[in-house]
């Protein structure tokens, strides 16, 4: 009787820390919402210290920014301008909820923590990079830190701190060795002519209703041409008028935002046109961003190194699934680092198990 006494106890504690941690995940999910909408617009994340409508900028009081219950009592709208609330900071806060949930239930008390932290900086990473193209480098370099530091204390899941620190140089190294490669096969896209071509900066194209770079008979789309940040278009030509002025430049820069000539940087959004003769076009190409490396080097670090070929083979598996569903075509912009985070969380989650049978069936 004592003995199943012990155990109702013990199950009903248990099931009392899931609910603590899963709602201590929810406030944590809002606040990982305010991180993904600030960071890669450049903003403070402690200053305003509280929330806000982003478009009527209005602050938000303590009862309309309860996770999970605001969105849905609001109907996924702000109360005050009623302009629609994305369902990404629903998923969010969700996503954490279930993380800090399963993390806590699935893993003894040392591992748990080390789950949290790695489920955390997926999440941010995840969700800023599907749409901005961007993964911020210093949340996954302080990620790696914890991950590498925490191994001095207490064992994670890859081990000691020398397979963490092995964890982290694999990671890395495998994808830089990817996007060396890729810059070798697909660095850059080179349009040469023989005779001067002309082009124009178009404010869309047959159905299309962006901003198009039009060579010739070839229509570029802006979002084809720039879909990350670093993304630029060099060209080489002569007779370039700026708002139907000729300029003396032979070179040009574009950039998604900007234009730059004869040293000048000049915003898109204020010229009223923009033509030439091109003699050569150049657009620079990755296989990926340079933020992918930084974020499997966490995963390595938190995960070891098997983890690492691991994700590198189910996050393609991954991509390709989300590119052949989604009608994804080839050479169109798909953010890596959600697939990534996506095949690291299979292996914390029992995906490891795959892998031991696959290298069994290898007989290795």
């Amino acid at each position: 009787m004592e003995r199943y006494c012990g155990g109702v106890q013990a199950i009903w504690q248990s099931g009392v820390m899931g609910v603590g941690m899963t709602l201590i995940g929810l406030c944590i999910g809002s606040f990982l919402n305010v991180v993904i909408y600030r960071v890669p617009r450049g903003l403070s994340v402690n200053d305003p210290k509280r929330s806000y409508c982003p478009h009527c900028q209005i602050t938000l009081p303590i009862w309309q920014n309860i996770p999970v219950v605001t969105w849905l009592l609001q109907r996924g709208k702000c109360r005050n301008c009623q302009a629609g609330i994305p369902i990404r900071y629903l998923a969010v806060e969700m996503l954490t909820g279930l993380a800090f949930f399963l993390a806590w239930m699935t893993f003894p008390f040392g591992k748990a923590i080390f789950a949290l932290v790695l489920l955390t900086v997926l999440l941010v990473v995840s969700f800023i990079d599907a749409e901005h193209q961007l993964i911020p480098i210093k949340w996954t370099g302080w990620g790696a830190a914890l991950a590498v530091g925490g191994s001095l204390f207490w064992p994670g899941f890859a081990g000691n701190f020398d397979a963490s620190i092995l964890g982290w140089a694999v990671g890395f190294s495998v994808l830089w060795i990817v996007i060396q490669l890729g810059k070798k096969a697909f660095g850059t896209k080179k349009m040469s002519f023989e005779k001067p071509e002309s082009w124009r900066l178009q404010e869309g194209y047959q159905e299309d209703p962006q901003l198009h770079l039009i060579v010739g008979e070839e229509a570029l789309s802006w979002d084809d041409l720039f879909y990350r940040d670093s993304d630029r278009l060099d060209l080489r030509g002569h007779g370039i008028k700026k708002d139907g002025k000729a300029t003396q430049a032979k070179m040009m820069t574009l950039r998604r935002e900007s234009v730059t000539l004869d040293g000048h940087c000049y915003q898109i959004e204020d010229l009223q046109s923009l033509t030439g003769k091109a003699e050569e076009v150049v657009i620079p190409r990755e296989a990926m961003g340079s933020g992918d490396p930084h974020l499997l080097s966490m995963i390595g670090a938190f995960l070891g190194w098997q983890a690492v070929l691991f994700t590198v083979f189910f996050s393609s598996l991954y991509a390709i699934a989300a590119a052949v569903l989604g009608r994804v075509g080839f050479g169109k912009p798909l953010p890596y680092g959600p697939f990534l985070a996506a095949a690291a969380v299979t292996w914390l989650f029992g995906g490891w198990r795959w892998w031991a049978w696959y290298v069994e069936q290898l007989g290795l």
